[in-house]
C-alpha cells in the first residue's frame, strides 16, 4: 500500500498505465548497410503517422478541430521531404545508425528554428521535438504514452499530469490516476474531480512502485493506492466502490433542492469548470451557477492564440447552458504553472509571483481587449459576472474596468447589443488586497476568494513543494482572519462574496466558512450534492456564534478539532 493525499472521491480498480517518457538514450553506431537503417526509419515515421491520425481523431471528437490542427502540425512535419530527406541522406553518406541521423539533423533544424525572429516559426521547434521524441521511441523500440490512445479500463501512473495531458484523457477507460507529485489544490487534482475519476496524489513513490499491466487499486477517498492486491483486498475495495456508488444516488436526491441551512438560510453552491462542455456536469450536479470559468483553457493546448469569434462562441455556449444562473468568468490567468508556448514570455525566477494574469493583460492589452469584446458580445444570452484575476492595487482594478467599459463603448458604437447588468468584481488572492478589503469593496460588485494562492502567498509557502506543504493550512487563523476582513467588508458595502478556491468544497471548512458569512461557495461539480447535504443539517446562526471562538484561535489544529467537536 502506498500512501498519497486523497485527491478525488471514488474507488477505482483497473491495469496500471504508465504515463512517462521512456529512456531515450542511444549509441552511436557505425552501420554497413544505410538502406537497412532507412527501412528502420521509415517503418517508424510510419508507425508514428498511424498514431497521430488516431491521435488527431480522438481530439476532433472529443476537442474539436481547432485542438486537432495541433497534429496535423506534427503530421506535416513527418511528410517533409526538407527534414527526412536530410536524415536519410546522414545515414548513407556518414553511415551512421537511424538514431543518431534522426537526432542530430532535428537538433539542428530545431537551432534554426529557435532563432529566427517570427514567434510562429519558433513554435515549429517545439513541434519537431515532439515529433522526433515519438520517432526515435519508435526506433528505440519503447512504448511512447499518449494518452488519446487509451481504449481499455486503466488506471493511469505518472509522475504528474499536465493539463493537456488530462484533457485527452477517455473517461470512458481512466478509471483514476495516481502521481508521484502534487496535492488537493494540483491542476491534476483539480482536473481530476472535473473529470470525476479517482484520484491519489503526492505519494512520491508510486512510478518506482508499479509496472505497467500490473493490477492497481485507487482510493480517492483514502488516500491509498494498493499495488497488485490480493482476492481479498479486491472484494474488500469492490465493496466500498459499491457504497460511494449508493451514497452518490443518495446525493443525487438533491439535485433540484434549494441549498438551505438547517435555519433556513440560504447560500448558492456553484462550481468551477475549464471548458464550455463542464458546464453539462454542473446542471447535472444540481450547481446553482458557474462560480469560476477558467479561460486559459481556450488558450492552452494550441499553436495560437484564439480568436474573438472563437472566445465568443465559447462563453455564449456556457451563458446559454446555464440560462439565467449567474456565470463568473475570470479573464485570462497565464502564468505561474500555466505557460503559453505560443508566447514568448521571459523564464521567471519565481514565476508564481511574477508577470502573470492582469500584470500579463495590462502590459499586453490587445490579447485582453480582444477577450473582454468577446465576453461583452456574449452578455446578452445568459446571466454574466466578469472577474479580474491577482489583483493587487485598486489601480489594476481601475484600469481593468476601464478598458472593459471602453470596448462595451466599442461595441454599442458598432451597434452590437451588451448586457447591462454586467457584475465586474475581482479574485481575491493577494492578502494585500485582503488587508484592505475595505476600499476595494467601494468600487467592486463582488468579490471572489481564491484561495488556493491566498494561502500560498500568507503563509509563505510553495503548495506544489512537498517539502513545505505541511505549511499550506487552509484552516490557520491567519487565513480565517483575511477571510472574515474580505467578507465583513463586502457586507458592509451590500456586496456579495463568493469563494472558488478548493476550500469552498472542503467539509472541515464549510461550517467555518458558513459562519463567516461567505455568500457562494464554488467548488469542482462532484462536490456540490455532498456540500450540499452537509449544509442542510448545520444551522447559519449556530456557526456565526462560534465565529469570535475561531478567529482568536492559534493554530489550525485547534480550529480542526474546535469545528469537529461542534459539528460531530
Amino acid at each position: 500500500m502506498i500512501e498519497g493525499i486523497a485527491a478525488s472521491n471514488g474507488v477505482a480498480i483497473a491495469k496500471a498505465y504508465e504515463l512517462v517518457t521512456p529512456d531515450l538514450t542511444y549509441e552511436k553506431r557505425s552501420i554497413n548497410d544505410p538502406s537497412e537503417e532507412i527501412k528502420r526509419l521509415e517503418n517508424a515515421l510510419a508507425t508514428a503517422k498511424d498514431e497521430l491520425e488516431k491521435i488527431r481523431e480522438h481530439t476532433r471528437q472529443t476537442m474539436g478541430e481547432e485542438h486537432a490542427e495541433i497534429f496535423s502540425a506534427h503530421l506535416l512535419i513527418l511528410d517533409d521531404p526538407e527534414m527526412i530527406t536530410p536524415i536519410k541522406d546522414k545515414i548513407t553518406n556518414e553511415q551512421v545508425d537511424a538514431e543518431t541521423a534522426l537526432d542530430e539533423t532535428t537538433n539542428s533544424f530545431v537551432e534554426i528554428f529557435k532563432n529566427m525572429d517570427n514567434a510562429y516559426m519558433r513554435e515549429r521547434a517545439a513541434d519537431i521535438q515532439d515529433v522526433t521524441k515519438r520517432v526515435m521511441a519508435h526506433l528505440l523500440e519503447v512504448t511512447f504514452p499518449d494518452p488519446a490512445l487509451i481504449d481499455e479500463e486503466v488506471i493511469v501512473i505518472a509522475s504528474d499530469l499536465t493539463p493537456s495531458d488530462t484533457a485527452q484523457l477517455n473517461r470512458k477507460f481512466v478509471q483514476g490516476f495516481a502521481t508521484d507529485v502534487g496535492g488537493r489544490t494540483s491542476h491534476s487534482a483539480i482536473m481530476s474531480r472535473s473529470l470525476e475519476i479517482p484520484a491519489v496524489v503526492g505519494t512520491k513513490e508510486v512510478t518506482g512502485a508499479v509496472k505497467q499491466g500490473d493490477i492497481v487499486i485507487v482510493d480517492g477517498m483514502a488516500g491509498n493506492v494498493i499495488v497488485n492486491p490480493t482476492d481479498e483486498e479486491i472484494d474488500t475495495y469492490k465493496k466500498k466502490q459499491a457504497d460511494f456508488e449508493r451514497q452518490q444516488e443518495e446525493w443525487a436526491k438533491l439535485k433540484n433542492e434549494s441549498t438551505l441551512t438547517a435555519d433556513n438560510q440560504q447560500v448558492d453552491l456553484a462550481a468551477n469548470i475549464g471548458t464550455p462542455e463542464e458546464a453539462d456536469n454542473v446542471l447535472e450536479h444540481g450547481g446553482e451557477g458557474v462560480g469560476l470559468y477558467r479561460t486559459e483553457f481556450l488558450y492552452m493546448g494550441k499553436n495560437q492564440l484564439p480568436t474573438e469569434e472563437e472566445q465568443y462562441e465559447a462563453y455564449k455556449d456556457v451563458l446559454e447552458k446555464m440560462g439565467d444562473k449567474p456565470v463568473v468568468v475570470r479573464t485570462l490567468d497565464i502564468g505561474g504553472d500555466k505557460e503559453l508556448s505560443y508566447l514568448d514570455l521571459p523564464e521567471e525566477m519565481n514565476p508564481f509571483l511574477g508577470f502573470r494574469a492582469i500584470r500579463f493583460c495590462l502590459e499586453n492589452q490587445s490579447i485582453f481587449r480582444t477577450q473582454l469584446r468577446a465576453l461583452l458580445r456574449a452578455s446578452s444570452y445568459g446571466h454574466l459576472r466578469i472577474m479580474f484575476p491577482m489583483i493587487a492595487t485598486l489601480e489594476e482594478f481601475r484600469d481593468a474596468k476601464a478598458i472593459l467599459l471602453e470596448e462595451e463603448q466599442n461595441l454599442k458604437d458598432e451597434g452590437q447589443t451588451v448586457a447591462d447588468d454586467i457584475e465586474v468584481g475581482i479574485m481575491v488572492e493577494i492578502p494585500s488586497t485582503a488587508v484592505i478589503a475595505k476600499q476595494f469593496a467601494k468600487e467592486v460588485d463582488f468579490f471572489s476568494i481564491g484561495t488556493n494562492d491566498m494561502i500560498q502567498y500568507t503563509m509563505a509557502a510553495d503548495r506544489m513543494n512537498e517539502r513545505v506543504s505541511y505549511l499550506y493550512q487552509p484552516y490557520h487563523p491567519a487565513i480565517l482572519n483575511l477571510l472574515s476582513n474580505v467578507i465583513d467588508a463586502a457586507h458592509a458595502e451590500g456586496k456579495w462574496v463568493g469563494m472558488c478556491g478548493e476550500m469552498a468544497g472542503d467539509a472541515t471548512a464549510i461550517p467555518a466558512l458558513l459562519g463567516l458569512g461567505l455568500d457562494e461557495f464554488s467548488m469542482s461539480p462532484t462536490s456540490i450534492l455532498p456540500a450540499r447535504t452537509q449544509i442542510r443539517g448545520l444551522s447559519k446562526e449556530t456557526m456565526t456564534s462560534y465565529k469570535d471562538n475561531l478567529l482568536s484561535m492559534g493554530t489550525a489544529e485547534e480550529v480542526i478539532e474546535f469545528i469537529k467537536d461542534k459539528t460531530e
